[in-house]
């Protein structure tokens, strides 16, 4: 697999490190329901097809990536740099 970053480039999926769902919803820092933290950090689905991820070029630029990438086929849909995502 190879994703392309922003600024380097295409590289092989060996230069980057996956960093979790990128479509989960942080909950407010002031949230005191443990059982709403509980969700966010352990409950994922399991998509079949596209799904937003984080990536980080762990040995390029070291920036956080957002890829688009269809689980069924790993084919890369997009990638975006993430604090533009955010």
């Amino acid at each position: 697999m190879r994703l392309t970053c922003p600024w380097c480039g295409p590289r092989v999926s060996g230069e980057f490190v996956y960093g979790g769902d990128a479509s989960a919803q942080r909950p407010k820092q002031e949230e005191e329901d443990a059982a709403v933290w509980l969700a966010y950090l352990y409950q994922r689905e399991n998509p079949r097809g596209p799904h937003r991820e984080f990536w980080q070029h762990r040995f390029g630029c070291r920036r956080w990536l957002v890829v688009e990438r269809d689980t069924r086929t790993h084919e890369i849909l997009g990638t975006s740099f993430a604090e533009e995502e955010l």
